[in-house]
């Protein structure tokens, strides 16, 4: 039994073949189509070759989990509200307490920066 396509003739195969062989073949070290390169950042794209330290990281993390995406935007007590009903530990809810009152946070890096924290 032969298994070719049947929807296709046999030099469109053999070209839809040679389009992926590099993804099929997985050949290291070998020239990328251009194409398929990443495009530097644009002059109004943030700098991104600084990156927080695992730690940090780590506490960013911890503190998104406790603070619901439905509570965005929102202010202090949108999100403070949201952290009790995650059951958020002490120091989660003391750092909302610290936010200053009558500011909306558009999303959760704009409420780690207000609390003095970096997120690049």
């Amino acid at each position: 039994m032969e298994r070719g396509s049947s929807k296709h003739g046999a030099r469109v195969d053999d070209r839809m073949a040679d389009e992926v062989r590099g993804e099929v073949r997985g050949n290291p070290g070998g020239r990328a189509e251009e194409w398929r390169t990443a495009e530097p950042s644009g002059e109004d794209q943030p700098v991104t070759t600084e990156a927080l330290d695992v730690a940090e990281s780590e506490r960013f993390s911890r503190f998104g989990r406790y603070v619901g995406l439905s509570a965005l935007p929102g202010d202090r007590d949108a999100l403070r509200r949201s952290a009790e009903d995650l059951q958020a530990p002490d120091d989660i809810l003391a750092d909302l307490d610290r936010l200053p009152e009558g500011s909306t946070f558009q999303n959760l890096a704009e409420v780690w920066r207000a609390l003095g924290r970096r997120t690049e």
